[in-house]
């Protein structure tokens, strides 16, 4: 099969396009027949090599985590897929004609595989660093770095739960940020004065999410540095604020956000697509920053 490999660390143009042998699923996990990858940011770090002392992958070595596509093999224990169902899900090297999930959920009606395929990273972040920053309904959420696929998420989800959200995006953003449902500001010089005088009753809390050196300012809003949480910047618990980056129950996020897409609360666009053979120009756009919503690769 054809499959995205890198014998290297270094720019885009490491990643080729090779033939590899097919996988096949262990227990516990499923085989796709790939027909969409999100692009997520810790892909384009890993190939870079900036994450080397965590994720030393040895080469020649995948890329990709989030996947959408048929099932065409189940492993031994498996129950309630088969073959021939749309799912999308988490795996490792799946941009490739075929992957092993080891964590998924079915398709609902009307999500398309290209959607589905950038949702994994971002839901199961956003759950997550939501329910531990302790954000609570009719409260008020700062989110720095709104406009990305996690951002979205995070809008979206907290709009569910009646949470208020302000946002930071660059100024090219601020539509799509209020079309979320959130209170948009730019980023840069100022932000939190603007984001004071957006919330005037207060930050309840807030989530850093560019990384972007924001963390004092995120405390200052919140007055509270246990109210604040990067994805990002792992040097925030040097001020006392929370780092999260050790994903939850996987399958179940994905679960979760399938029921909110199915009742209309959840949507995350997609800003723009690329094919298996220009997957370097995937990860130099998606590592350019500010789309508004996700970048995807299709296999099928």
């Amino acid at each position: 099969m054809k499959a995205i490999r890198f014998e290297r660390y270094g720019a885009p143009e490491v990643l080729a396009l090779l033939d590899v042998d097919e996988p096949h699923p262990q227990a516990g996990q499923v085989r796709i027949k790939v027909r969409a990858v999100g692009v997520n940011g810790i892909d384009w770090k890993i190939r870079a090599g900036q994450l080397r002392e965590m994720l030393d992958p040895p080469m020649p070595a995948g890329t990709g985590s989030d996947a959408a596509g048929i099932v065409d093999e189940v492993g031994d224990g498996v129950t309630g897929v088969q073959a021939g169902d749309a799912v999308f899900g988490f795996g490792a090297g799946v941009l490739a004609e075929y992957a092993v999930l080891e964590a998924w959920a079915g398709m609902p009606d009307g999500l398309s595989f290209e959607e589905a395929a950038g949702y994994p990273i971002p839901v199961e972040t956003a759950f997550r660093i939501l329910d531990e920053v302790g954000i609570q309904r009719g409260q008020t959420l700062f989110v720095s770095g709104a406009s990305g696929g996690v951002g979205t998420a995070v809008i979206q989800i907290a709009g569910d739960r009646g949470i208020t959200v302000i946002g930071t995006a660059s100024a090219a953003n601020q539509d799509y940020l209020r079309a979320l449902g959130a209170v948009p500001t730019t980023y840069g010089d100022g932000f939190a004065d603007r984001v004071r005088a957006l919330a005037p009753d207060g930050i309840d809390a807030a989530l850093d999410i560019s990384g972007s050196g924001v963390i004092a300012d995120c405390i200052a809003l919140t007055g509270d540095p246990s109210r604040v949480l990067s994805i990002a910047d792992f040097t925030a618990t040097q001020q006392g604020a929370k780092v999260s980056f050790q994903p939850g129950d996987k399958a179940a996020a994905l679960r979760r956000a399938a029921a909110l897409y199915a009742k209309g609360a959840l949507h995350i666009p997609v800003e723009k697509t690329f094919t298996l053979a220009d997957v370097a120009a995937a990860h130099a756009y998606s590592e350019a920053g500010h789309a508004a919503g996700r970048t995807v690769i299709t296999v099928a």
